[in-house]
């Protein structure tokens, strides 16, 4: 029986997804399966794909032949990284501690690399809806804490300001009042005279 690593078609028209399955090559492409080990979703950015590498790694160590864009989903999730390094601990080459560190190495860096994209998109969403809207739409953040002055030094402020103000009335309104009075009290003279 020739058993084949191959994606199984699912989701809507139009809206692809696709379940990773073990299935015999002469079963139908949506048919019977012997084990189904991840999903992928080429609709995302970066795509979406979940793995199970241990049983990847299994099935391929049996025989199992990957189709040509399983085998491309193997080679970015490490699989075939993990074979070529089981083959170098084999000849002698390295360790097995030494290839299990080299492969939890090159996983993180692979992992980093597909956040950042995952990072960049997002900026790129937020960027063209700014573009459309003419805002970008940005969670608020809590204002910064800003020190208050003590109570007392705020109310001793105040009532300063306050005097200057009633000081600067004060100079504001008497200047007229005592110029009419000026003026009123030679008119109140030639009253008394007659």
């Amino acid at each position: 029986m020739a058993v084949k690593i191959r994606l199984q078609r699912k989701g809507r028209k139009a809206a692809p997804f696709y379940h990773i399955v073990i299935a015999d090559s002469r079963s139908p492409r949506d048919g019977r399966f012997i084990e189904k080990i991840g999903t992928y979703n080429p609709l995302t950015v970066p795509a979406t794909i979940e793995l199970n590498r241990d049983r990847a790694y299994y099935w391929m160590g049996v025989g199992a032949q990957p189709t040509d864009t399983v085998n491309a989903i193997l080679r970015f999730k490490g699989v075939l990284y993990q074979r070529h390094l089981a083959k170098g601990v084999a000849k002698g080459a390295f360790s097995q501690e030494k290839a299990d560190e080299m492969l939890a190495k090159w996983i993180e860096q692979k992992e980093s690399g597909i956040n950042k994209r995952k990072e960049e998109t997002k900026e790129a969403k937020r960027k063209m809806i700014a573009s459309i809207d003419g805002v970008a739409k940005v969670k608020a953040k809590p204002a910064p804490v800003v020190e208050e002055a003590p109570a007392e030094e705020v109310v001793e402020a105040a009532a300063e300001e306050t005097a200057q103000v009633v000081e600067a009335v004060a100079e504001e309104t008497a200047a007229p009042v005592e110029a009419a009075a000026e003026e009123a009290a030679p008119a109140a003279e030639e009253k008394t005279e007659e």
